[in-house]
């Protein structure tokens, strides 16, 4: 009886399968190389970190960024320009608007290349011979605040000076009590600030509060309307040098607050 051979099937029938396989490591390969070579933009890395967690904070080791909060229409509060000068214009435009819209006289805004400046009638913020803040001083605060959160990322300092005004023309008031008066009010503004800011997106650190009691005044002690100018308190916003990571905070200071209100900026 003749035998039955069978006709081999061969062994390569699943050779295609390495081939893929190496294609597929290739690939990967060539994309990994190419994410190798990009820039990562810190916005956008933060914005994508923080969609999965609001509540997340970026380690030195990871690009920068300000923290985001969501909005009251689900987005992400996030800078509207990565430029510090845009940023700085952005925040004088919104407090230049919100100036006058106040009630006359209460708040001014000036500016120059990478500051801005606020003086605010001290009245509306003190009762006299208080540093307790009043709430009409409070609500000014909470009007500016999310101006101040969304440029936060681009201020090197937040200056805070306080001032008060001498009683008498020729008498000047206890130099102890107007220092420790004006330093106190200024304390409270940066107190209340710190506890109301985003401060993810504005380190602490540059906050700053400073009292400068009856010494730089911006009007003439004369009579009490002319004297009232002189309690106020101010807020002097530098931006931050995107080449220098602790910023230069007091380099220019001495200019910008002669521009800003006429006096020396020298104690």
């Amino acid at each position: 009886m003749a035998s039955i051979k069978k006709k081999s099937s061969g062994g390569g029938g699943a050779n295609w399968m390495d081939t893929y396989g190496d294609m597929v490591t290739l690939l990967l390969c060539f994309f990994v190389l190419l994410y190798s070579m990009s820039t990562i933009d810190s916005e956008k890395w933060k914005m994508i970190v923080q969609s999965f967690n609001k509540n997340a904070v970026v380690s030195d080791d990871q690009p920068p960024g300000p923290d985001g909060t969501e909005s009251s229409t689900g987005g992400m509060n996030l800078p509207l320009t990565q430029d510090m000068e845009a940023a700085m214009d952005e925040l004088y435009n919104y407090l230049a608007l919100y100036a006058q819209n106040s009630e006359e006289g209460s708040v001014s805004v000036s500016k120059g290349s990478g500051w801005v400046f606020i003086s605010f009638d001290d009245t509306v913020f003190f009762d006299g011979d208080s540093y307790r803040l009043r709430a009409e001083g409070q609500k000014i605060l909470d009007d500016i605040i999310p101006a101040l959160n969304t440029a936060a990322p681009h201020i090197d300092e937040l200056r805070v000076l306080g001032h008060t005004a001498q009683r008498v023309a020729d008498s000047p008031n206890p130099p102890e009590g107007d220092w420790r008066l004006s330093t106190n009010r200024a304390d409270s503004v940066i107190i209340y600030l710190y506890n109301n800011m985003d401060l993810a997106r504005l380190d602490p650190g540059r906050l700053v509060a400073q009292g400068h009691g009856q010494w730089r005044p911006v009007s003439p002690n004369d009579d009490e309307q002319t004297r009232s100018k002189n309690r106020r308190v101010e807020l002097m916003i530098t931006g931050l040098d995107p080449e220098d990571e602790l910023g230069d905070s007091m380099a220019n200071y001495s200019t910008m607050y002669t521009t800003a209100t006429g006096k020396s900026g020298e104690s």
